[in-house]
């Protein structure tokens, strides 16, 4: 797997729309998670067991988002998660959706490790750096 390349299929269903069958803004971040949770399990790291194991969370520090075309109830959209930057206690994502091939929605996210307890920033777990770098690297 490279992470240039990782994506994650979804499906719109009805109720990611508005009444105009057209997918509901806020739905997008919905998406583009479940994409970077099947990033970090595709890495072999389980977001429970991290947590269970580690005491740390992964959080979303920021992110923009440019809206360029619609998707619509029943499409097939391709999430796809690229890293942008690995520092010591976060990492920054450039997330895409596209539907065959055509940008709908760009993204940058900055997601940070917390303590699971106390909310506090933390460093990359050592194993979860080693494999996000070793990924990077073969970009």
């Amino acid at each position: 797997m490279s992470l240039d390349q990782f994506h994650w299929p979804v499906r719109v269903y009805y109720e990611d729309t508005d009444a105009g069958g057209v997918v509901y803004h806020s739905n997008y971040l919905n998406f583009m998670e479940r994409a970077r949770t099947e990033w970090l399990r595709a890495l072999g790291f389980e977001q429970t067991k991290v947590k269970e194991s580690l005491g740390v969370i992964i959080v979303v520090h920021s992110l923009s988002i440019a809206f360029k075309s619609p998707a619509y109830f029943n499409d097939l959209l391709d999430i796809h998660c690229n890293v942008a930057k690995i520092g010591r206690g976060s990492i920054e994502l450039a997330q895409t959706i596209t539907r065959n091939g055509v940008l709908l929605i760009n993204a940058h996210v900055k997601a940070a490790f917390v303590n699971a307890a106390t909310f506090k920033p933390v460093g990359i777990p050592p194993n979860i750096k080693e494999a996000m770098l070793q990924e990077f690297e073969h970009d």
